[in-house]
């Protein structure tokens, strides 16, 4: 990985539970002066979440990033705004919110099948999202109403909770591996998806970005769990925000911070550390990156 310049443009992606947004309560209100920071800037925040693009759209527009792409679904969605579109590969009249789509993933209802199948053919107990009832998700992640309905409204993934062995969650693993799909742990769920990650589709926008913009970018990203994983080795600065899941994860980038406070706090803390000195004031660490 390059180190970023202060000549190259930089792109920042982000988790949102756990790491932008509070695990718990969702809020996000101790990363606000950042993000104004940054917009003023003309730097991009780009979402790389678990979610689903339909719980992004008014999502998205809240936090001030409607000019920024996004990933969703674990990797298997990939949303470009107009500025980030190809005018002949891309632009689409038809698109009224001016988004152009990108399904890097096999789509849900075939997961949906192979879920079912393999349930049934290896005897494993767990349950889909698109099994459980609105009132049994709220309870599950403390969505509203509104936003649980947003949950599951899947284009590429299925989440799903797990109640069987760690050694039936290693024979579910291989069989999804065996029909060219992946199994990713996020904060609540677990989550099947495509040949595809986080990582994957992170790097296919910065892809697109140089392919655009004739710049190669310095990218940050910032995440907590271990579906950020292949996120955080794909940048070339790392912030591992402390979890509330308590869950261990390892990440392989030479430049990584560990952040002392979880959620935003943690957002706020691991930008002060990377990019303190290139905005404002910056805030003293006594540690040295992991």
């Amino acid at each position: 990985m390059t180190q970023p310049t202060p000549q190259r443009p930089r792109l920042i992606f982000t988790g949102l539970d756990g790491s932008l947004l509070d695990h718990y309560s969702y809020d996000w209100s101790p990363a606000v002066a950042w993000l104004k920071r940054l917009k003023q800037a003309g730097v991009p925040v780009i979402p790389v979440t678990s979610k689903t693009r339909a719980e992004l759209m008014a999502l998205r527009l809240d936090l001030g990033l409607g000019d920024a792409p996004f990933i969703a679904e674990n990797g298997a969605v990939i949303g470009l705004p107009a500025s980030w579109q190809h005018a002949r590969l891309d632009r689409d009249p038809r698109n009224l919110d001016g988004l152009c789509i990108k399904l890097p993933s096999v789509d849900s209802d075939f997961l949906w099948r192979r879920l079912e199948v393999l349930r049934e053919r290896l005897k494993l107990r767990y349950r889909c999202m698109r099994e459980m009832t609105v009132d049994e998700i709220m309870r599950a992640t403390g969505l509203d109403e509104p936003q649980a309905r947003q949950s599951r409204i899947r284009e590429g993934s299925e989440p799903l909770l797990w109640d069987d062995s760690d050694e039936a969650l290693e024979i579910f693993r291989r069989a999804l591996h065996n029909d060219g799909l992946t199994l990713t742990r996020g904060g609540r769920f677990w989550h099947v998806v495509g040949d595809v990650d986080k990582g994957r589709s992170l790097r296919w926008l910065m892809a697109r970005f140089e392919a655009l913009r004739g710049e190669v970018p310095a990218t940050l990203g910032l995440g907590d769990g271990p579906n950020d994983t292949s996120m955080l080795e794909a940048v070339d600065q790392a912030v591992l925000i402390r979890g509330a899941h308590r869950r261990p994860v390892t990440i392989a980038n030479p430049h990584l911070y560990r952040t002392r406070n979880p959620g935003p706090a943690g957002w706020v803390e691991g930008l002060d550390y990377w990019l303190g000195e290139s905005f404002f004031e910056p805030s003293s660490h006594e540690d040295e990156p992991a």
